[in-house]
């Protein structure tokens, strides 16, 4: 019987991949290579191939322009804004209607209490050099479709309303908009993996997208048996600078459910 493994790279672009990206995570350069490597070693392997995409407009609630204080000045990136920032006027949205819509949702961040609202540079912004596929990764997905295959690829974030690391859902879905909810009908990203006998993950960045994607597949596949299907490729990710912790959590948490660990050089060795 053939193995069906799927890969899953999370978010291999160059804002968060290149050295000269907006939010370039330290060690993703390297990353991105040795997976290119890895694609190109055992490709006649691979069933299928998912790339998540971070896609952004520049206005975005976790971009500075989305916020000002009481004289006009956008917050810095990597300011961290609460509900009581809002409650008090230390920060209001640019645009006042969308005030009330942003304390409800520092509100539900808080009582999720996942990830806080954090401001980042504005990054894989639609149609920009940083919205790309990092080039070694790129040139490695087109010579594995050279063999009529094609890169399924999963676009996520375009929705100014919410922060959307994980590539299933946001972490405040709008109720308007179905692509920042959990979507397990027939041809989902969800679906398609329940399907396969291995899904091998990567990408950037451990600490954020990489680990709530693979959290909220595995939710969402509803049960954990089907967790032991995924296998993180180790030196295939790295946390964003400061958070280093949140990846180590997220490791011991899905390691606990069962995800197995490898590396670029040993997977399917």
């Amino acid at each position: 019987m053939t193995i069906k493994v799927d890969l899953l790279i999370i978010d291999p672009q160059n804002d968060f991949c290149d050295p000269m990206g907006s939010l370039f995570v330290e060690g993703a350069d390297a990353d991105m290579r040795r997976v290119a490597a890895m694609i190109k070693r055992i490709g006649p392997k691979i069933n299928d191939i998912h790339v998540t995409l971070d896609t952004h407009h520049f206005v975005d609630v976790a971009h500075p322009i989305y916020l000002k204080d009481s004289a006009g000045n956008h917050p810095n990136p990597f300011t961290i804004i609460t509900a009581d920032d809002i409650e008090k006027g230390v920060w209001s949205t640019t645009l006042p209607s969308l005030n009330k819509r942003a304390l409800e949702y520092a509100k539900v961040l808080e009582a999720n209490g996942r990830y806080p609202w954090c401001i980042w540079p504005p990054h894989c912004l639609i149609g920009s050099w940083g919205h790309c596929v990092h080039t070694d990764v790129f040139e490695a997905l087109l010579d594995w479709e050279n063999s009529f295959a094609m890169v399924d690829y999963v676009t996520k974030g375009s929705n100014m309303y919410t922060e959307h690391y994980s590539a299933v859902k946001a972490e405040v879905p709008d109720p308007s908009d179905p692509s920042t909810q959990i979507d397990t009908s027939e041809g989902s990203l969800i679906a398609t993996l329940m399907k396969t006998d291995i899904i091998a993950i990567m990408g950037e960045a451990g600490s954020h997208c990489l680990a709530n994607t693979a959290r909220d597949i595995a939710d969402a596949f509803g049960d954990d048996s089907y967790v032991k299907k995924m296998v993180l490729i180790e030196d295939g990710t790295s946390p964003v600078s400061t958070f280093e912790q949140l990846q180590e959590d997220f490791i011991q948490e899905m390691t606990a459910r069962g995800m197995q660990i490898s590396n670029t050089v040993d997977f399917l060795k």
